[in-house]
């Protein structure tokens, strides 16, 4: 039996499937083609994917989520929905030009084919975050966390910026808990903890909960686990790590 793999080029085809929905021919037209097809097949011709067809399949994943008079996949429902909400959250208010090269950006990344991008230091650092698994696994968190039991009627405190170990805090009416969330690209992988998250889960056991978002490749899932350090065989691991910084001399400011 043979274990279905995400495509290689995942995070390319979802910027493609989204710019081609949402800017339709002007999306085509900043990559120097005149026809869709055209389009397809420069991908084809790039070995960026084996046939048109994959390119095409990424927009009617997209399609469903714009006005553009397309039904596209409208058949798998909010499916496919947490892949337009990470993309709207980083580069959402961008117009056609500057989706455009934000896409040609990824492409760099690849087959160095577009040269200097003109793209800002906040947008190419929002790029670098579009490359992070974790950050789609956090987004999809956040928008379905209440199909967890425990936290069905809870409210959600964002705690990623503090670093103390886990990610969010949901209070409900009696208690509160923490999780940290981790996300795999497909059905299964494994996940690993930082020694501050094992030991605030040691400290919290079963209400600390670890979140694994998985399978998002394809129809994510959410497995919560309570009292993590306990209930899953996690190996320690050691690296050294060495931290450079630098320092001014003695100034009056």
């Amino acid at each position: 039996m043979t274990t279905k793999t995400h495509h290689r080029h995942y995070g390319l085809l979802n910027l493609l499937g989204y710019g081609l929905s949402k800017f339709g021919h002007e999306f085509v037209k900043n990559f120097g083609h005149s026809s869709k097809q055209s389009f397809y097949n420069s991908f084809v011709d790039q070995g960026i994917v084996e046939t048109s067809g994959s390119i095409k399949s990424r927009q009617d994943m997209f399609d469903p989520f714009f006005d553009n008079g397309r039904r596209g996949l409208w058949q798998k429902g909010n499916t496919y929905i947490h892949r337009k909400k990470r993309i709207d959250l980083l580069f959402g208010e961008l117009g056609v030009s500057e989706f455009s090269n934000i896409t040609k950006l990824y492409m760099n990344g690849i087959i160095g084919k577009h040269g200097n991008i003109s793209a800002s230091p906040v947008l190419k650092s929002k790029f670098k975050q579009l490359q992070l698994t974790g950050v789609e696994a956090e987004l999809y968190f956040i928008e379905n966390y209440q199909l967890i039991g425990d936290f069905r009627s809870g409210t959600l405190d964002d705690a990623r910026l503090f670093g103390d170990g886990y990610d969010f805090q949901v209070k409900i009416p009696s208690k509160y808990y923490l999780a940290e969330i981790k996300g795999v690209r497909e059905k299964a992988g494994s996940v690993r903890m930082t020694e501050k998250e094992y030991e605030k889960a040691k400290e919290y056991q079963f209400d600390y909960a670890l979140v694994v978002i998985s399978n998002l490749e394809e129809s994510p899932k959410i497995t919560a686990i309570f009292n993590p350090a306990e209930k899953i065989n996690f190996q320690r691991n050691v690296t050294s790590q060495v931290q450079v910084s630098y320092h001014s001399s003695q100034s009056k400011w």
